[in-house]
Protein backbone atom coordinates (compact mmCIF):
# COMPACT_ATOMS: atom_id res chain seq x y z
CA UNK A 1 0.00 0.00 0.00
CA UNK A 2 1.28 3.43 -0.82
CA UNK A 3 1.38 6.00 1.90
CA UNK A 4 0.38 9.54 1.05
CA UNK A 5 2.45 12.20 2.70
CA UNK A 6 0.31 15.07 3.98
CA UNK A 7 1.15 18.35 2.38
CA UNK A 8 2.32 21.25 4.51
CA UNK A 9 -0.87 23.12 3.62
CA UNK A 10 -2.98 20.27 5.01
CA UNK A 11 -0.95 20.13 8.23
CA UNK A 12 -1.38 23.86 8.79
CA UNK A 13 -5.02 24.01 7.77
CA UNK A 14 -6.30 23.51 11.33
CA UNK A 15 -4.35 26.59 12.40
CA UNK A 16 -6.23 28.60 9.80
CA UNK A 17 -9.59 27.37 11.07
CA UNK A 18 -8.53 27.99 14.68
CA UNK A 19 -7.57 31.58 13.91
CA UNK A 20 -10.78 32.13 11.96
CA UNK A 21 -12.77 30.69 14.86
CA UNK A 22 -11.06 33.05 17.31
CA UNK A 23 -11.72 36.01 15.02
CA UNK A 24 -15.41 35.09 14.72
CA UNK A 25 -15.69 34.68 18.50
CA UNK A 26 -14.01 38.05 19.11
CA UNK A 27 -16.48 39.73 16.73
CA UNK A 28 -19.66 37.96 17.83
CA UNK A 29 -19.21 37.72 21.60
CA UNK A 30 -19.55 41.50 22.32
CA UNK A 31 -22.84 41.51 20.41
CA UNK A 32 -24.03 38.41 22.29
CA UNK A 33 -23.01 39.88 25.64
CA UNK A 34 -24.81 43.11 24.79
CA UNK A 35 -27.95 41.03 24.18
CA UNK A 36 -27.43 39.24 27.51
CA UNK A 37 -27.30 42.55 29.39
CA UNK A 38 -30.28 43.81 27.37
CA UNK A 39 -32.32 40.81 28.57
CA UNK A 40 -31.40 41.09 32.26
CA UNK A 41 -30.51 44.32 34.06
CA UNK A 42 -27.63 46.65 34.89
CA UNK A 43 -26.16 44.23 37.43
CA UNK A 44 -25.41 41.72 34.67
CA UNK A 45 -22.83 44.11 33.22
CA UNK A 46 -20.75 44.14 36.39
CA UNK A 47 -21.17 40.59 37.71
CA UNK A 48 -18.09 38.43 38.13
CA UNK A 49 -18.09 35.93 36.54
CA UNK A 50 -20.09 37.68 33.79
CA UNK A 51 -23.55 36.53 32.81
CA UNK A 52 -23.54 34.36 29.69
CA UNK A 53 -27.18 33.20 29.63
CA UNK A 54 -29.85 35.61 28.34
CA UNK A 55 -32.63 36.54 30.73
CA UNK A 56 -36.30 37.20 30.15
CA UNK A 57 -36.39 40.95 30.62
CA UNK A 58 -35.79 42.06 27.06
CA UNK A 59 -39.35 43.01 26.09
CA UNK A 60 -39.78 45.01 29.30
CA UNK A 61 -36.58 46.99 28.65
CA UNK A 62 -37.45 47.40 24.97
CA UNK A 63 -40.81 48.84 25.99
CA UNK A 64 -39.02 51.31 28.25
CA UNK A 65 -36.80 52.32 25.33
CA UNK A 66 -39.77 53.08 23.09
CA UNK A 67 -41.60 54.94 25.88
CA UNK A 68 -38.58 57.01 27.00
CA UNK A 69 -37.51 58.37 23.61
CA UNK A 70 -39.17 58.51 20.15
CA UNK A 71 -37.13 55.49 19.10
CA UNK A 72 -39.20 54.52 16.04
CA UNK A 73 -38.94 58.07 14.69
CA UNK A 74 -35.20 57.99 15.36
CA UNK A 75 -34.82 54.76 13.38
CA UNK A 76 -36.77 56.28 10.48
CA UNK A 77 -34.56 59.39 10.60
CA UNK A 78 -31.43 57.25 10.56
CA UNK A 79 -32.76 55.20 7.63
CA UNK A 80 -33.46 58.39 5.65
CA UNK A 81 -30.07 59.92 6.44
CA UNK A 82 -27.99 56.76 5.98
CA UNK A 83 -29.87 55.63 2.87
CA UNK A 84 -29.55 59.01 1.15
CA UNK A 85 -25.87 59.26 2.03
CA UNK A 86 -25.20 55.72 0.80
CA UNK A 87 -26.85 56.33 -2.58
CA UNK A 88 -25.31 59.80 -2.87
CA UNK A 89 -21.80 58.57 -2.22
CA UNK A 90 -22.17 55.73 -4.71
CA UNK A 91 -23.24 58.12 -7.49
CA UNK A 92 -21.33 61.34 -6.74
CA UNK A 93 -18.05 59.66 -5.86
CA UNK A 94 -18.35 57.53 -9.00
CA UNK A 95 -18.78 60.71 -11.05
CA UNK A 96 -15.75 62.33 -9.43
CA UNK A 97 -13.72 59.13 -9.76
CA UNK A 98 -14.59 58.93 -13.46
CA UNK A 99 -13.50 62.52 -13.99
CA UNK A 100 -10.16 62.03 -12.21
CA UNK A 101 -9.47 58.69 -13.90
CA UNK A 102 -10.61 59.19 -17.50
CA UNK A 103 -11.08 62.87 -18.27
CA UNK A 104 -8.26 65.23 -19.17
CA UNK A 105 -8.45 68.74 -17.74
CA UNK A 106 -6.02 71.32 -16.43
CA UNK A 107 -4.99 70.79 -12.80
CA UNK A 108 -6.43 67.29 -12.58
CA UNK A 109 -3.53 65.65 -10.78
CA UNK A 110 -2.89 68.49 -8.25
CA UNK A 111 -6.62 68.63 -7.50
CA UNK A 112 -6.76 64.87 -6.93
CA UNK A 113 -3.72 65.12 -4.66
CA UNK A 114 -5.48 67.85 -2.69
CA UNK A 115 -8.55 65.63 -2.33
CA UNK A 116 -6.43 62.75 -1.04
CA UNK A 117 -4.60 65.01 1.40
CA UNK A 118 -7.89 65.96 3.03
CA UNK A 119 -8.03 62.39 4.39
CA UNK A 120 -5.11 63.28 6.68
CA UNK A 121 -7.14 66.00 8.43
CA UNK A 122 -9.13 64.78 11.47
CA UNK A 123 -12.86 65.15 10.93
CA UNK A 124 -13.21 66.83 14.34
CA UNK A 125 -11.34 69.88 13.01
CA UNK A 126 -14.09 70.49 10.46
CA UNK A 127 -16.93 70.61 12.97
CA UNK A 128 -16.71 74.33 13.79
CA UNK A 129 -16.55 75.68 10.19
CA UNK A 130 -19.07 73.08 9.09
CA UNK A 131 -21.47 74.14 11.84
CA UNK A 132 -21.02 77.80 10.86
CA UNK A 133 -21.97 76.98 7.26
CA UNK A 134 -24.96 74.89 8.32
CA UNK A 135 -26.10 77.65 10.69
CA UNK A 136 -25.83 80.32 7.99
CA UNK A 137 -28.01 78.17 5.73
CA UNK A 138 -30.62 77.75 8.48
CA UNK A 139 -30.22 73.97 8.54
CA UNK A 140 -29.58 73.50 12.26
CA UNK A 141 -31.85 70.79 13.68
CA UNK A 142 -32.72 69.43 10.23
CA UNK A 143 -31.85 66.19 8.47
CA UNK A 144 -30.27 67.95 5.51
CA UNK A 145 -27.59 69.18 7.91
CA UNK A 146 -26.57 65.51 8.22
CA UNK A 147 -27.18 64.46 4.62
CA UNK A 148 -25.50 67.16 2.53
CA UNK A 149 -22.02 67.08 4.16
CA UNK A 150 -21.92 63.29 3.80
CA UNK A 151 -22.89 62.95 0.14
CA UNK A 152 -19.25 62.75 -0.96
CA UNK A 153 -15.90 62.25 0.73
CA UNK A 154 -12.25 61.92 -0.18
CA UNK A 155 -12.07 58.18 0.50
CA UNK A 156 -15.03 57.49 -1.79
CA UNK A 157 -13.54 59.58 -4.59
CA UNK A 158 -10.19 57.81 -4.23
CA UNK A 159 -11.90 54.38 -4.09
CA UNK A 160 -13.93 54.98 -7.24
CA UNK A 161 -11.05 56.63 -9.10
CA UNK A 162 -8.89 53.53 -8.60
CA UNK A 163 -11.65 51.21 -9.79
CA UNK A 164 -12.39 53.41 -12.80
CA UNK A 165 -8.72 53.47 -13.77
CA UNK A 166 -8.36 49.68 -13.52
CA UNK A 167 -11.70 48.49 -14.90
CA UNK A 168 -12.17 50.75 -17.93
CA UNK A 169 -9.81 50.89 -20.88
CA UNK A 170 -9.25 54.08 -22.82
CA UNK A 171 -9.98 52.22 -26.07
CA UNK A 172 -13.58 51.58 -25.00
CA UNK A 173 -14.10 55.26 -24.23
CA UNK A 174 -12.53 56.34 -27.52
CA UNK A 175 -14.79 53.96 -29.43
CA UNK A 176 -17.84 55.36 -27.63
CA UNK A 177 -16.82 58.92 -28.51
CA UNK A 178 -16.36 57.95 -32.15
CA UNK A 179 -19.91 56.58 -32.08
CA UNK A 180 -21.12 59.98 -30.86
CA UNK A 181 -21.69 59.27 -27.16
CA UNK A 182 -21.56 62.23 -24.80
CA UNK A 183 -19.49 62.24 -21.61
CA UNK A 184 -22.59 61.61 -19.49
CA UNK A 185 -23.66 58.69 -21.74
CA UNK A 186 -20.19 57.19 -21.50
CA UNK A 187 -20.29 57.40 -17.71
CA UNK A 188 -23.84 56.13 -17.22
CA UNK A 189 -23.96 53.41 -19.90
CA UNK A 190 -20.35 52.18 -19.96
CA UNK A 191 -18.27 53.25 -16.96
CA UNK A 192 -20.75 53.00 -14.10
CA UNK A 193 -22.07 49.50 -14.97
CA UNK A 194 -18.48 48.21 -14.98
CA UNK A 195 -17.76 49.53 -11.48
CA UNK A 196 -21.23 48.96 -10.02
CA UNK A 197 -19.97 46.37 -7.46
CA UNK A 198 -17.42 48.87 -6.14
CA UNK A 199 -20.07 51.60 -5.99
CA UNK A 200 -22.39 49.20 -4.14
CA UNK A 201 -19.71 48.52 -1.52
CA UNK A 202 -19.00 52.23 -1.16
CA UNK A 203 -22.71 52.91 -0.65
CA UNK A 204 -22.89 50.24 2.04
CA UNK A 205 -19.86 51.66 3.83
CA UNK A 206 -21.39 55.12 3.68
CA UNK A 207 -24.69 53.75 5.02
CA UNK A 208 -23.02 52.03 7.98
CA UNK A 209 -20.87 55.07 8.79
CA UNK A 210 -23.85 57.42 8.68
CA UNK A 211 -25.93 55.02 10.78
CA UNK A 212 -23.24 54.84 13.48
CA UNK A 213 -22.27 58.52 13.40
CA UNK A 214 -22.73 60.23 16.75
CA UNK A 215 -20.61 63.38 17.04
CA UNK A 216 -21.98 65.50 14.19
CA UNK A 217 -25.67 64.63 14.82
CA UNK A 218 -25.12 65.34 18.52
CA UNK A 219 -23.83 68.82 17.63
CA UNK A 220 -26.44 69.82 15.06
CA UNK A 221 -29.67 68.14 16.23
CA UNK A 222 -31.68 69.75 19.04
CA UNK A 223 -35.27 68.46 19.12
CA UNK A 224 -36.17 64.83 20.00
CA UNK A 225 -38.27 64.32 16.86
CA UNK A 226 -35.16 64.93 14.73
CA UNK A 227 -32.90 62.54 16.66
CA UNK A 228 -31.06 59.79 14.85
CA UNK A 229 -30.83 56.41 16.52
CA UNK A 230 -27.42 57.07 18.11
CA UNK A 231 -28.63 60.31 19.70
CA UNK A 232 -31.75 58.51 20.91
CA UNK A 233 -29.53 55.98 22.70
CA UNK A 234 -27.65 58.86 24.34
CA UNK A 235 -30.99 60.31 25.47
CA UNK A 236 -31.68 57.09 27.40
CA UNK A 237 -28.95 58.12 29.87
CA UNK A 238 -29.28 60.73 32.57
CA UNK A 239 -26.63 63.20 33.64
CA UNK A 240 -25.94 61.36 36.89
CA UNK A 241 -26.49 57.65 36.19
CA UNK A 242 -26.57 55.12 33.38
CA UNK A 243 -29.03 52.25 33.23
CA UNK A 244 -26.83 49.79 31.35
CA UNK A 245 -29.67 47.36 30.79
CA UNK A 246 -31.75 50.09 29.14
CA UNK A 247 -28.78 51.41 27.16
CA UNK A 248 -27.81 47.93 25.96
CA UNK A 249 -31.40 47.22 24.97
CA UNK A 250 -31.46 50.41 22.87
CA UNK A 251 -28.07 49.58 21.38
CA UNK A 252 -29.19 46.08 20.44
CA UNK A 253 -32.35 47.43 18.78
CA UNK A 254 -30.21 49.95 16.87
CA UNK A 255 -27.88 47.17 15.71
CA UNK A 256 -30.63 44.90 14.38
CA UNK A 257 -31.12 46.82 11.08
CA UNK A 258 -27.39 46.51 10.33
CA UNK A 259 -27.47 42.79 11.09
CA UNK A 260 -30.43 42.31 8.74
CA UNK A 261 -28.67 44.37 6.08
CA UNK A 262 -25.51 42.30 6.33
CA UNK A 263 -27.46 39.02 6.17
CA UNK A 264 -29.00 40.04 2.85
CA UNK A 265 -26.06 41.82 1.19
CA UNK A 266 -23.00 40.49 3.05
CA UNK A 267 -21.94 38.10 0.28
CA UNK A 268 -22.41 40.76 -2.38
CA UNK A 269 -20.41 43.21 -0.27
CA UNK A 270 -17.47 40.81 0.04
CA UNK A 271 -17.63 40.10 -3.71
CA UNK A 272 -17.57 43.81 -4.42
CA UNK A 273 -14.54 44.35 -2.21
CA UNK A 274 -12.68 41.47 -3.87
CA UNK A 275 -13.74 42.57 -7.35
CA UNK A 276 -10.75 44.83 -7.88
CA UNK A 277 -8.38 43.31 -5.33
CA UNK A 278 -6.18 41.54 -7.89
CA UNK A 279 -6.36 44.08 -10.69
CA UNK A 280 -3.57 46.45 -11.42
Amino acid sequence: MSRTTPRSGDRLRWWVYALLGLAVFACVFPLYWMFVVATTDTAAATNLPPEIVPGGNFFHLAGLVFSTVPFVRSIVNSLVVAGTIGVGQALLCALAGFAFAKLRFRGRDPLFLLVVLTMTVPTQLAIVPQYMIISSLGWVDTLQALIVPGLANAFGIFWMRQHMANAISDEILQAARIDGATTWQIFWRIAFPLVRPAAFVLGLLGFVYAWNDFLWPFVVLKSPEMYTVQIAIKALQTNFSIDLGLAMSGSFLATLPLIVLFVFVGRRMVAGIMDGAFKG
